[in-house]
């Protein structure tokens, strides 16, 4: 399978594609200067235990990073993908 994820800025969303088909999200909005919340998280559930969500995870964050921007991760799933891999811990805010 051919993962694709995109930044659709006009939908303030990273969007995951599986073979060219849209298949899942990852919501997003600022909150303050420099920081975005995620706030949800959706992958088709027929795409379910395959990755794609975590790839999605992994590739928003990495862009995020690019930006040099924090996050604060909402979405249960955004912040349990955090809590395991430590190498995006220091991209999450702390106020």
């Amino acid at each position: 399978m051919d993962l694709t994820v995109e930044d659709a800025p006009e939908r303030s969303r990273y969007e995951v594609s599986a073979d060219g088909k849209a298949v899942g999200f990852c919501a997003y909005h600022l909150i303050e200067d420099g920081v975005l919340a995620l706030p949800h998280v959706e992958v088709d559930p027929a795409f379910e235990g395959q990755g794609v969500a975590s790839e999605l995870m992994r590739e928003s964050l990495d862009d995020i990073r690019r930006h040099g921007l924090k996050v604060v991760p909402i979405c249960p799933f955004a912040q349990a993908f955090v809590e395991r891999n430590p190498g995006y811990g220091d991209l999450v805010h702390r106020s």
